[in-house]
């Protein structure tokens, strides 16, 4: 079996008194891509801000490489090789592509060089000198914010509704790049909405419901539960 870069066992988070996590358990293998499934409001997001700190308390077992982290401030988390790319993107209008990826720090070694990135993602080096993040495209501006985790030397990738809103030209682009990081051995964990895009990429699905996990399956699995799925989340 292949090493565990990630275990979550009895998750439970809240933001103020707001209970949000109920018992989240899932693990995720070096080089895989996992999704995690649901309908909004699912904790799906919330399973991602809790693996980083970035809900109020949160009680249970979250293991990054071997080392438990429910105790842990966020930034002693990223520095185990987490990278995280939230809906929002956050990426910074005022600086330039090149400015906004050159902006993170190194958490680990081994972080992609510029041109590393540029050659993944050529649309970004069309614009690398000129274009504010305020003046990319939609889609522009997510592969920016996914570029810019991958200059930390982060390997393990937590990717939040990374098509919403965006051309399914721009969607297929993203679906390859993932398919490559995959090669490079990178684990991703992928919160998505759009089943289409997430089925051929992942090895294993998570489905939640209610702050907690509902149903697992592998990717093998996927004609079989067809009918739960549509149940779950209406796809």
């Amino acid at each position: 079996m292949t090493e565990e870069v990630l275990r979550v066992k009895d998750l439970h988070a809240w933001y103020g008194e707001s209970h949000i996590l109920h018992g989240v358990d899932f693990a995720v293998r070096k080089g895989e891509v996992v999704t995690l499934l649901g309908r909004n409001g699912a904790g799906r997001t919330s399973t991602l801000k809790s693996i980083l700190g970035l809900t109020g308390r949160r009680t249970g077992s979250i293991v990054v490489n071997g080392v438990e982290t429910i105790g842990f401030p966020t930034h002693r988390i990223a520095h185990l090789g987490i990278g995280y790319c939230p809906e929002e993107r956050g990426i910074f209008s005022t600086l330039s592509v090149e400015e906004n990826l050159m902006l993170p720090p190194q958490v680990q070694e081994g972080g992609m060089s510029v041109d590393e990135i540029y050659a993944m993602f050529p649309n970004l080096k069309e614009r690398r000198k000129t274009a504010q993040g305020t003046k990319l495209s939609g889609g522009e501006q997510q592969m920016l914010a996914m570029a810019r985790i991958l200059r930390t030397g982060a390997h393990l990738l937590l990717l939040d509704e990374i098509t919403e809103g965006l051309a399914p030209v721009i969607v297929q682009a993203l679906g390859r790049i993932i398919l490559k990081l995959k090669e490079r051995g990178f684990t991703i964990v992928l919160v998505e909405q759009n089943f289409r895009f997430a089925a051929p990429l992942a090895d294993r699905h998570y489905v939640m419901e209610h702050g907690k996990m509902a149903e697992t399956f592998a990717a093998a699995e996927l004609e079989s539960k067809t009918a739960m799925l549509h149940e779950y989340l209406g796809v």
